[in-house]
């Protein structure tokens, strides 16, 4: 019998900024998106004061001091770090697990049916707890999109104690009949809005709905659904993440970038991020794109504008893809304006080992890839920005704003957490 668990951190950015600091347990949070411009996460606390995400900072004031709303940059290194160690907490659990998202991720609970699979989902929340500090929910089901429907009960409903197992007939079309239909895992707001037209309001009513309807009103991938929703496994574990056909690295900045060279900067520094994640898949890129706008939004002249190169060699070396980026800039950069963003996308990207060489090329390969692998090592082991090119800069004034990060717990040194320890007093036994 096919059963799958899918596992989600509650809260998780908020979650995150409470491992390090217990004094923010039940206290209201907000995290902030790039330059603390808008809220992108929310702890149970703020999401009861009606707080939407996407809201602008600026319109919330009056209810952060009101409610001691505790506002916070968001903080990518902890919460990267801290979704690894949640990771490898649940690969304990099951065979195979796909990671869904930086707060998600699916276990495979097949051959599992003769356990208590709801003790076991606690078993897995203690543990999660204890060895992390991150609570977390978990819905189990027969499919992918059953057990999503578990998990979003299972975090509303005090009585699951975060654990909701659908398997049993019984309690899934229970569940079915109290889920809105636009709150089913691939029906988006145009589907649901049509739906509803239908007489279909629920998650039961779509179950129920004639497949050849269902395929043509909402395509294959709704059929999908539909027969993920009575049961029948449509959806496959994702056991190794794709590879990424195109990579994208983009910011806006702290402040108006109005120079050639401050630009060229970002545009490294962007370019030197993404070949990290590059070689992280084992690929390499053919093509790089750069981009940069100015704020629409912002009264003055305007300016959008971007370029491709395409590459002789696909390569994932930082310092030649630098220079192809560098290239990109000077050929669209304009003085006269006050850049908002800009971005670099890889293109065109393929396997290490599928690279094809160009006969003419004469740039040392193994030695630029012995380089990288020295560089990367490094940046593992010590530290992010430890090792740079100098294309980079090193004040780097353009920098995307997070006045109100917290440290970086568990990834930086300089940053780590201080435990003071208070020598016993007169009396005192030890």
């Amino acid at each position: 019998m096919n059963i799958v668990a899918l596992v989600d951190c509650n809260n998780f950015y908020a979650s995150c900024e409470r491992v390090f600091n217990p004094a923010l347990r039940d206290v209201p949070i907000v995290v902030l998106s790039n330059n603390d411009g808008c809220v992108v996460a929310r702890s149970a606390e703020v999401k009861a004061l009606g707080i939407a995400p996407g809201k602008p900072v600026y319109q919330i004031e009056d209810l952060i001091r009101k409610h001691n709303i505790r506002v916070f940059s968001s903080n990518y290194a902890l919460y990267g770090d801290l979704s690894r160690r949640v990771m490898q907490t649940l690969a304990e659990f099951s065979p195979e697990i796909e990671i869904y998202s930086i707060d998600e991720a699916f276990l495979d609970f097949q051959g599992f049916s003769r356990r208590n699979l709801t003790a076991y989902g606690h078993e897995i929340c203690a543990t999660v707890k204890r060895w992390t500090g991150i609570p977390v929910s978990i819905g189990i089901a027969e499919t992918k999109t059953l057990a999503k429907i578990a998990n979003r009960l299972a975090k509303r409903s005090p009585k699951t104690k975060g654990v909701l197992d659908l398997s049993d007939l019984r309690w899934r079309e229970k569940a079915l009949a109290v889920t809105d239909v636009g709150d089913v895992w691939g029906i988006g707001g145009r589907y649901a809005k049509f739906l509803r037209t239908q007489g279909v309001n629920t998650a039961l009513d779509l179950a129920r709905c004639e497949e050849g309807w269902v395929k043509k009103r909402l395509s294959v991938v709704g059929l999908r659904t539909v027969r993920e929703l009575n049961g029948i496994p449509s959806i496959s574990m994702e056991l190794a993440p794709p590879v990424k056909k195109q990579l994208c690295v983009s910011r806006s900045f702290g402040r108006p970038v109005t120079t050639l060279a401050e630009m060229e900067e970002a545009l490294a520094t962007y370019v030197s991020r993404a070949a990290e994640k590059l070689r992280r898949q084992n690929s390499a890129a053919g093509s790089v794109m750069v981009f940069m706008m100015t704020n629409r939004f912002r009264e003055g002249p305007q300016y959008v504008n971007s370029t491709v190169i395409g590459l002789p060699v696909a390569t994932d070396c930082t310092q030649e893809l630098i220079s192809y980026a560098i290239k990109g800039v000077k050929s669209i950069f304009r003085t006269g304006f006050h850049f908002k963003k800009a971005g670099v996308v890889f293109g065109d990207i393929c396997p290490v080992s599928e690279v094809q060489m160009d006969l003419f090329d004469m740039k040392d390969r193994e030695g630029s890839r012995r380089l990288m692998d020295a560089i990367d090592t490094i940046s593992a082991r010590m530290g992010k920005g430890l090792v740079r090119y100098a294309a980079e800069g090193f004040k780097q004034p353009w920098r995307t704003k997070f006045e109100k990060r917290s440290p970086r717990y568990s990834s930086c040194w300089e940053e780590l957490a201080v435990v003071e320890a208070v020598a016993g007093c007169d009396g005192c036994e030890g």
